[in-house]
């Protein structure tokens, strides 16, 4: 795991046991009582790729630190339908307080590694890198974004202060592509890269011209990016991007690009079914 994963997660997963948690848990306090300990296993109802293990654990340590986890599978590891993932070990109400907000952390992160894992393996050519988009759950970017970097992908800029990059506003704004280029050159440092977005040919020609560090196609014709890959001749990185999807992935196998970004890692997250059953007390 990170170390920027690791220094937010414990506040995120305390913000969302808030969410869960505001006086009692009306449903366990009658049930059990404080002292009960309680075990039950981690099973994978579907295939996919496990992501988000210190996450879910943390969620558990926060209300009982003395939480106990034997996991069969590591992390990125691929999982398979019935398997046992874990066996979890703590109180029984911290148990039932922690399951629901460890398992959407864990189920929403493993489902993002699975798409992205299926992603990369239809494009088929690991010279092109598979990045995210800045179209994460707010509040969830760190998990969202790891969980790409697990299921294979890479990750695009983190923040808005990591990259320049110049969409159809800022050139709208700006006046033209040169001018924009030139503002922002003037007002960073020299080691910020630019990127610019260009939607037709005529705006390829305006970016090369630029001399920014990489130009993103957006939403272009595969006979558009064909041309606009001739024109910029190495001059610099090429991003494709724009309703990038598993059906259309491969069809840029073997192009001369190098990164194609796709929203749809994160912006639709399909989560991967995982539950923790056949919880049991000790003694």
């Amino acid at each position: 795991m990170n170390t920027g994963l690791k220094l937010k997660m414990h506040d995120k997963i305390k913000e969302a046991l808030l969410e869960d948690i505001t006086y009692k848990d009306a449903s366990v306090e009658g049930i059990f009582d404080e002292e009960s300990i309680a075990t039950a296993d981690l099973i994978a109802k579907e295939d996919g790729v496990l992501c988000g293990v210190e996450v879910f654990e943390e969620v558990f340590k926060i209300l009982d630190k003395d939480s106990d986890f034997k996991f069969n599978k590591k992390e990125g590891e691929i999982l398979t339908k019935g398997e046992l993932i874990a066996t979890v070990k703590s109180k029984a109400q911290e148990m039932l307080l922690a399951e629901r907000t460890a398992l959407n952390f864990l189920q929403r992160m493993s489902g993002i590694a699975t798409a992205t894992k299926k992603m990369v393996e239809t494009l088929g050519d690991r010279s092109i890198q598979l990045a995210d988009t800045r179209k994460t759950a707010p509040g969830l970017r760190i998990f969202d974004k790891y969980s790409v970097m697990v299921g294979g992908g890479s990750n695009h800029r983190f923040n808005l202060s990591d990259t320049v990059m110049l969409k159809d506003n800022h050139i709208s704004g700006a006046g033209g592509i040169k001018s924009a280029v030139e503002k922002v050159r003037q007002n960073n440092s020299f080691t910020t890269k630019i990127e610019v977005e260009a939607e037709n040919i005529e705006q390829v020609k305006e970016a090369i011209e630029s001399k920014c560090d990489i130009i993103m196609l957006d939403n272009m014709s595969e006979k558009e990016i064909d041309k606009s890959i001739e024109l910029i001749d190495s001059r610099a990185m090429i991003e494709v991007s724009g309703n990038i999807s598993i059906d259309s992935i491969s069809k840029y196998r073997g192009k001369k690009i190098d990164i194609i970004s796709c929203g749809e890692l994160t912006h639709s997250v399909k989560v991967l079914d995982i539950s923790l059953k056949n919880m049991k007390i000790e003694g």
